[in-house]
């Protein structure tokens, strides 16, 4: 399992050049997983600046920490996605405070032609009842929803990447859907997106 995941990892030599501090291979990873990591961090914080903190430390993290990242225990992806997650969950938590990072002096900087698919996910967003009700989700169970809806992962995928069983997965699904059904001021969004979720359909 090991040697195969060594193998078949495509972003392997990237981070080896990164850890020789190659600022070109941080870039190509930054415009490969920016758009990801941004919708996963604006779903779970409902808001573009504080997500885009996050994503920005997730990328100085991957930027400072490469040399430590070991390709027999995840692919690189998943470690990447597990800190932004980590990310979101601390953010949550400090939400009476405001998040702070110091960038490293040859950081590539993100993208700024992810602004527009943001802008556009921030548009068809603004006033959903779904949105509101995942703000309402124990952070857990929000995450969960985001990982197996919005990111269309598997639940295998998704408790790997929350680094949790597939049980407790399934489980935090579950409870996530009940307290939406149970939503009074979801009850009036029936879209299809809405139905899915709460159907189980995750």
């Amino acid at each position: 399992m090991s040697n195969r995941l060594a193998v078949n990892d495509p972003d392997i030599e990237f981070v080896r050049r990164i850890a020789k501090g190659d600022a070109e291979a941080a870039r190509v990873l930054v415009e490969a997983y920016g758009d990801r990591l941004m919708a996963v961090a604006y779903r779970m914080l409902g808001n573009r600046d504080a997500a885009e903190d996050i994503v920005q430390e997730a990328f100085i993290r991957m930027w400072k920490h490469a040399c430590n990242w070991r390709p027999e225990t995840a692919m690189f992806s998943t470690w990447l996605h597990r800190v932004t997650i980590n990310l979101c969950y601390d953010r949550l938590r400090k939400a009476s405070t405001r998040y702070e990072h110091t960038a490293g002096d040859d950081l590539p900087e993100m993208v700024d032609g992810k602004a527009d698919g943001l802008a556009t996910l921030e548009a068809s967003e603004r006033g959903s009842a779904l949105q509101e009700a995942l703000e309402r989700l124990p952070e857990r169970q929000k995450m969960a929803v985001v990982l197996c809806h919005f990111e269309e992962l598997s639940n295998v995928e998704a408790a790997e990447f929350m680094e949790i069983s597939v049980y407790a997965l399934e489980s935090l699904l579950a409870r996530a859907r009940r307290a939406l059904r149970c939503d009074t001021q979801l009850q009036d969004d029936l879209s299809d997106e809405t139905e899915e979720i709460v159907a189980g359909a995750v």
